[in-house]
């Protein structure tokens, strides 16, 4: 339960968020425009791709041609009605005009008598004719008997459709024989259209658009067979069965547009298709390639470049708007309809899906969450454009697009915050432990230390200050303290700079760890170099303390620091009660470094470690750490024996005299394992006058390895060890 809830709370919630307020910013006019934009350019992809796209209507346009073989725009009516009587010819279902005439010619009535004899003819050939009408504030010319009635079954509110007082339709004689519709197409917010009116409004009168009496009338439908629901659609008898044309509450028609500007056959030229019809049907002459416009609606229209019936559509701010209603037909003959995504399941995926990859990549490299990042928007876009070019399906790209950005801003601020977070813990964590480097190698690592109790292969340090209790005596607490701090933190500092971790205090103890939290494959040359800088340093620290003069007392300036150091796996971790733990380090490789440190004393030397810290130094330093073999030893508290071995210094500073003792004892350690008591004696006699530890003039020593080992000699020549010896000895003392 709680894990569910913190899912909820880390994920759900903040992608939930996002994706909500993505979507409140889409209602912003500005963003919304965005948005149409980039439909518009999927719009003019789709066409690219389809290029040999043949619409269901023909455009017949007052083209650039017809233009310059006429003369200017407006003709003479006779024009209209001569392209009609030969059209007639071709066998048109349905003749449509995207043109007005609304006022009589009263200079030459006989041209709008040629306008009605040449619809006349057309409809004797089968052909329905509609003429355009506008919204218009003033009546119009009317008739009393228009062919065109009002539109009876509408439910819904009207006065929300587009519309004004009155109708401006056509001239009387032509309403009395033929249809009319609406021919508005009015601008979007943005200027461009998008959705077109497919029912217009004359005070509370509901007629038809030019291009929905078009379908209409190339069915043979009656509007008494029509009904429309506003924001549903519009009902109509089809060939098979009951159509239905989607519609928003104000009739407007979501415009899937389809085709542009183009060569036939999709838009030809009206004086060119009248002198074609005539060749071809009057003269018998037939003309070559001539289109097939049998049972075709013919939308005739404005198309030349300088005429004024122009507007932005989106596949230019220049489109003639007879395309508007081309495009409206085209879709209603092929039920080719847009369809808008759901929000409510945009919303829900696009959540599901971030939820996910939050789940998934929150944690991985940011390589890995960089890619999803980019890689989800680009899949989104490219299956919002391939749902539009093929199945017509309008997926919104802006808003999910600030969604998945939202939940990238807060999956990188989160993981921002957490690494600051991880950081701040890191610092307050080991700040006091670990050198300043390290924490920071620690934080740019990106790697939390594990905490609670691991394995680890370290270097366990630990130092003593030779005959402390001494110290106590002569200073009090005040001065004491004040040496502590001055000694602990040449230690410290030390320590942290070779890469160690300190673990704690105890007393004049320094216990410390070399290779956690962060590992360190060189972690026992750095923990041999540690010890003999921090020797070399209180070697500094004495000379300074004894030119203060009378400020300390005597054995001040005669302090030595015992080091113990050993090898080996490790338990590292919190350790400690619920309420109060330590970062620190338990088992017996510790145990083995304390006893280091401690039996160092027994030998007369300062460092000491076992085999396994030699070894490892040696694999990464080289000889530049130099060792003294002390034997092969059984400490108090273990069974087995362990080598362990003198840490002599640092190559760079190891003197002429100490390299031959050194070599003197080696030679003499050999004689001993070998048994031969005598070599073996001769041989750490010569070495104990070399040994820089000497009782008596080196302070607080009482012994050195040298005259340990004559001291085991003298109880071997007494009480030999038996044959199956090895060099073994038993301390016995810790």
């Amino acid at each position: 339960m709680k894990s569910s809830l913190a899912f909820l709370r880390d994920h759900v919630g903040p992608v939930a968020i996002a994706f909500a307020i993505a979507l409140a910013i889409a209602q912003v006019d500005f963003v919304k425009r965005f948005e149409n934009v980039t439909l518009d350019r999927r719009t003019i992809w789709r066409a690219a791709l389809q290029k040999d796209y043949v619409p269901e209507p023909v455009v017949i346009g007052i083209d650039d041609a017809s233009i310059e073989a006429v003369g200017l725009w407006p003709w003479k009516r006779h024009w209209s009605g001569s392209f009609m009587q030969n059209a007639a010819h071709a066998k048109p279902s349905v003749i449509a005009w995207d043109i007005l005439f609304a006022e009589p010619d009263l200079d030459q009535p006989a041209n709008d008598m040629k306008l009605l004899g040449g619809t006349l003819l057309a409809q004797r050939a089968g052909a329905e004719v509609i003429f355009g009408a506008v919204t218009n504030e003033e009546p119009g010319m009317g008739s009393l008997r228009p062919l065109t009635e009002p539109m009876q079954k509408v439910e819904g509110d009207i006065q929300r459709i587009h519309g004004e007082k009155a109708l401006l339709p056509p001239l009387p004689p032509l309403q009395e024989i033929a249809h009319f519709g609406g021919v508005d197409t009015p601008p979007g917010n943005d200027g461009v259209r998008r959705v077109a009116p497919l029912l217009v409004r004359a005070g509370d009168l509901v007629y038809p658009s030019l291009s929905l009496q078009a379908v209409l009338r190339h069915y043979k439908v009656p509007l008494e067979a029509v009904r429309v629901r506003l924001g549903d659609g519009i009902y109509y008898p089809g060939p098979t069965g009951e159509q239905r044309i989607p519609i928003d509450v104000t009739g407007g028609y979501f415009v899937n547009y389809r085709f542009g500007v183009a060569a036939p056959p999709n838009t030809l030229g009206f004086v060119e298709m009248i002198d074609a019809w005539n060749k071809t049907f009057v003269e018998k002459q037939p003309v070559p390639g001539l289109p097939d416009v049998s049972g075709k609606i013919l939308v005739v229209g404005q198309t030349s470049t300088g005429l004024t019936d122009m507007g932005p559509t989106p596949f230019s701010g220049h489109t003639p708007l007879v395309l508007v209603h081309a495009n409206v037909i085209d879709n209603i003959l092929r039920n080719d309809f847009a369809r808008q995504a759901s929000t409510l399941w945009i919303w829900l995926g696009g959540v599901a899906v971030s939820v996910g990859g939050l789940a998934a990549f929150s944690k991985r490299p940011l390589l890995a969450q960089g890619a999803f990042a980019l890689i989800l928007p680009l899949i989104y876009a490219g299956a919002a454009f391939y749902a539009w070019v093929g199945f017509s399906l309008w997926l919104p790209i802006v808003w999910p697009l600030l969604g998945f950005a939202g939940v990238q801003v807060f999956m990188i601020t989160r993981r921002l915050m957490a690494e600051q977070k991880a950081k701040a813990e890191i610092k307050g964590m080991f700040g006091t432990y670990l050198s300043p480097a390290l924490v920071n190698r620690m934080v740019e690592s990106g790697e939390r230390p594990q905490l609670g109790g691991h394995a680890e292969e370290i270097t366990a340090y630990f130092s003593d200050i030779q005959g402390f209790s001494s110290f106590s005596e002569k200073l009090p607490p005040d001065r004491l303290v004040e040496l502590m701090n001055e000694y602990l933190t040449a230690c410290t500092d030390i320590v942290q700079e070779e890469g160690g971790t300190l673990d704690k205090y105890i007393g004049d103890a320094v216990v410390a760890m070399f290779g956690a939290p962060i590992a360190l494959p060189d972690h026992a040359y750095r923990a041999c170099v540690a010890s003999q800088r921090v020797h070399q340093k209180l070697g500094e620290l004495r000379l300074k303390w004894k030119a203060e003069g009378d400020t300390w007392p005597e054995i001040v300036g005669k302090m030595q620091s015992r080091i113990g150091l050993n090898s080996g796996s490790c338990i590292i971790g919190n350790i400690g009660s619920r309420t109060r733990f330590n970062y620190t380090m338990m088992g017996d490789n510790v145990n083995l470094a304390a006893r280091m440190e401690s039996g160092a004393k027994s030998w007369g030397v300062y460092s000491m470690c076992a085999e396994a810290t030699k070894l490892a130094c040696e694999q990464h330093g080289g000889d530049r750490v130099v060792f003294r073999p002390l034997g092969r030893i059984v400490v108090m508290g273990r069974s087995q024996a362990v080598p362990i071995y003198e840490i002599a210094g640092l190559k760079e500073s190891i003197t002429a005299e100490a390299r031959e003792c050194l070599s003197l004892f080696n030679a003499a350690l050999e004689n001993y394992y070998a048994r031969d008591w005598a070599a073996a004696r001769a041989g750490f006699e010569r070495s104990a006058t070399l040994e820089p530890n000497q009782p008596g003039r080196t302070p607080g020593v009482k012994s050195n390895p040298s005259l340990v080992y004559l001291g085991i000699l003298r109880e071997y020549e007494n009480d030999p060890p038996p044959e199956n010896w090895g060099g073994i000895y038993v301390m016995k003392e810790k």
